[in-house]
């Protein structure tokens, strides 16, 4: 199994750190190549607020994905880096494809492409629109993400949808991967998951999961590509977790006291460290790594670590390092990395 972070991306992600700088998201992006980390990944909001989560409603800045990336590229020249995922209605699907084959000739032929159709409805009045309802968000995608794969796919492009629509139109240079970056959807609802077998090359859902709840989920996935005649193992399953670990349980009982510490108010205070395990990837270097394996069972060929409590939250490098260790990527995290 393979092994991402989700990057520090937003004002909260770093504790005594607001506004974040480029420089403490690209020393993040540095060290986690370094321990061995597969793929860095990044989200896309205009800002976020993170009320739902017990925290502040006050908005958050926040970097843009896909100029960040660019940036991210000759500083880490190793690793994999994606999107968690780009929101639909922020680019025309055409402008995005343009966006993304240049993103994947910055970065060398290493760039996964991850779609949504969003949700948060302060970014949408923020660019003058109003948050379209469920169904026609999901229409929304389908379009744009058929666009999106036709044009890196390096074809001369005519579409007419209900949404969007394009004359002629083609991508000059075109990405350098081949056949093409590969395209996933973020998402979990049934309608989300036949968009998926339909059309996408994987899957990805986040942060909380049980095994029990992702089979299920991943049940309607594997009926869906069947009835269109499609083999389910053709869909790459990737997963985002908060994660924590420690080398006992003494250990992760004080790094956890750290996260609550490094955690914006209201999202950890009152919750213990029983109660935070749950649907999460927490516990002993002997236990994630027995739950990594329950994951890899269910067919998960990478884990994104989020290594905080909220969404691109990073509580402390060296629970970057033990994570890195304990799930075996890479052979350059120190031995030492699950100390303190």
């Amino acid at each position: 199994m393979k092994i991402g972070l989700a990057l520090p991306q937003y004002d909260y992600s770093i504790a005594g750190e607001s506004p974040l700088t480029f420089a403490t998201l690209a020393r993040h992006a540095q060290a986690a190549e370094s321990y061995g980390y597969d793929s860095l990944w990044l989200s896309d909001h205009l800002f976020l607020d993170i009320k739902k989560y017990g925290g502040t409603a006050e908005p958050q800045g926040a970097f843009e994905p896909i100029a960040t990336l660019a940036a991210l590229a000759g500083i880490v020249p190793r690793v994999r880096l994606g999107t968690l995922v780009l929101c639909e209605a922020l680019r025309p699907p055409t402008m995005a494809a343009k966006a993304l084959s240049t993103l994947d000739r910055i970065t060398g032929g290493r760039l996964d492409v991850g779609l949504g159709t969003g949700y948060y409805e302060p970014e949408y009045a923020a660019i003058g629109m109003e948050l379209p309802s469920p169904g026609a968000r999901v229409q929304r995608l389908r379009e744009a993400t058929e666009i999106i794969i036709a044009l890196l796919n390096g074809e001369d492009l005519t579409y007419e949808g209900k949404f969007f629509s394009c004359t002629g139109a083609h991508l000059d240079p075109p990405a350098q991967q081949v056949p093409r970056p590969p395209v996933f959807i973020g998402g979990k609802g049934d309608k989300m998951l036949a968009l998926i077998a339909e059309v996408a090359d994987g899957w990805n859902t986040c942060w909380v999961w049980t095994p029990e709840a992702y089979q299920a989920r991943a049940k309607v996935l594997d009926h869906a590509c069947e009835s269109i005649g499609r083999d389910p193992l053709s869909v790459e399953r990737t997963l985002g977790l908060y994660a924590l670990v420690g080398e006992n349980e003494a250990d992760l009982a004080a790094r956890f006291a750290r996260l609550q510490q490094a955690t914006p108010a209201g999202v950890l205070d009152s919750m213990s460290l029983g109660e935070w395990r749950k649907g999460r990837l927490v516990g002993t270097a002997e236990q994630v790594r027995e739950q990594a394996q329950v994951w890899s069972d269910l067919g998960v060929t990478t884990i994104i670590v989020g290594a905080g409590a909220l969404p691109f939250q990073v509580g402390a490098l060296a629970d970057v390092a033990a994570l890195a260790e304990v799930l075996g990527s890479g052979s350059d995290a120190t031995s030492t990395a699950t100390s303190g």
